[in-house]
């Protein structure tokens, strides 16, 4: 019996969430302290729990992390700054200067440990060649437009930039150094997981001219100049002999432990941890699926929750605040028209969805009664048109994350 849809629909994010704790989850992954010299780095969202974890079995550790505005966490010796996301910004920069600086003149007998997560692409900031921050600043705002899923972002992100692409990792050698990581790309590809500061890199700048020619991303000159001076770090490079990556928390956790919750309750679908596309289109196929589903319960049958994880992605076109996961939202509660049967959730478990600081949005027979659906989608303003509907989900930080997690619930009829 599910007597409240939404707060039933919220558990289920909130467990999914709760799984991915970094304080809950990595200690298991952590070898014995080394002996000798050791450095933690890290970078991502998630990146400051991860510090706090290891510090909660390790004691204090010299190092630096970087981590998004507001995601900071208290350590007793990893020095912990915090920056922006999803636009770089000058602390960033300096603190990733600081990071290479640290991890410079180290020998076979150090050991780094590297914390990543979702989020260091933008918070790991060292411009290629002759760019400038606005130029990089320019980079990632024209990619979060442009519609290109996450691979194709971090593919260009690798080659205009002096950390990713596995240049952290070679900064570091010869020590030996594990990389520990929170998945939130499609795949868990470590490659792509904050850009892959750790991992080697087989993509060209030829590759990179393609995304930026298929998906009409603008950059500057400097951008396109650095990418024939690409320094990513391709596999099996000597200089990533001594790294070992290891993903120790992923989607698929987060959606089974979702799964597991709900089970009671529902017959459980899982339509996959890796979804990626346009966040309107997948929620129109969702919608279509979830109607279908709704015409076969019969007065007593159990309820069907569809579950699904991945990236989507949004192709700007207006000036609003929104996200793909609220966009995911309004496309889905505009396709569904009112369903009596039917309600979900989306958020991102990170608690931001764009550049806003709300996680996602709930969506319920009720959800069109508020005017104007249709125009704010038509302008990326699902953010506000939830804020307006009282259907906005906000967690602040959740010092983790595994990227989107999706929620359809399908009600038998009364």
């Amino acid at each position: 019996m599910i007597p409240d849809p939404a707060t039933f629909l919220r558990q289920l994010f909130d467990r999914a969430v709760e799984v991915a704790d970094p304080m809950r989850s990595l200690a298991g992954f952590l070898p014995e302290k080394p002996k000798g010299r050791l450095i933690v780095i890290g970078a991502g969202k998630a990146s400051a729990r991860m510090a706090e974890a290891v510090e909660a079995v390790w004691g204090p550790c010299v190092g630096l992390v970087i981590t998004r505005y507001g995601y900071g966490r208290p350590c007793k010796g990893i020095e912990i700054v915090e920056a922006a996301h999803p636009v770089p910004d000058q602390a960033g920069v300096e603190a990733t200067q600081r990071m290479l600086q640290l991890v410079q003149g180290l020998t076979e007998d150090d050991f780094v440990l590297a914390l990543i997560s979702g989020g260091a692409s933008a918070l790991l900031c060292a411009p290629a060649q002759d760019m400038t921050l606005a130029e990089k600043q320019a980079v990632n705002a024209a990619l979060l437009a442009s519609g290109a899923p996450i691979s194709a972002m971090n593919t260009v992100r690798k080659h205009v930039s002096r950390v990713k692409g596995g240049q952290l990792a070679a900064a570091a050698y010869p020590a030996h150094m594990l990389a520990l990581m929170i998945s939130d790309v499609p795949g868990d590809d470590p490659a792509f997981i904050g850009s892959g500061p750790t991992v080697g890199d087989a993509t060209t700048p030829d590759e990179v001219r393609a995304i930026l020619d298929r998906w009409a991303i603008p950059v500057p000159d400097n951008a396109r100049v650095a990418l024939d001076h690409s320094g990513v770090i391709p596999p099996g490079d000597p200089r990533l002999s001594r790294t070992e990556n290891v993903i120790y928390a992923a989607p698929a956790q987060s959606l089974a432990a979702a799964a597991a919750f709900a089970a009671p309750f529902a017959q459980v679908r899982t339509l996959g941890d890796s979804l990626e596309g346009e966040a309107r289109v997948v929620a129109r196929d969702q919608a279509a699926r979830a109607i279908e589903i709704a015409a076969q319960l019969k007065p007593g049958d159990r309820p069907v929750l569809l579950l699904s994880g991945g990236e989507l992605t949004v192709t700007r076109r207006g000036d609003g605040i929104g996200g793909p996961n609220a966009e995911f939202c309004l496309a889905l509660a505009l396709a569904l028209d009112g369903h009596p049967q039917i309600h979900a959730i989306a958020c991102d478990t990170d608690g931001v969805d764009g550049a806003a600081e709300v996680a996602g949005a709930l969506v319920s027979p009720t959800t069109l009664q508020i005017p104007g659906a249709a125009e704010a989608l038509s302008r990326n303003d699902a953010h506000s048109y939830f804020s307006r509907a009282g259907a906005q989900v906000v967690t602040g930080p959740t010092l983790t994350n595994v990227n989107d997690f999706r929620a359809i619930l399908v009600l038998p009829p009364d």
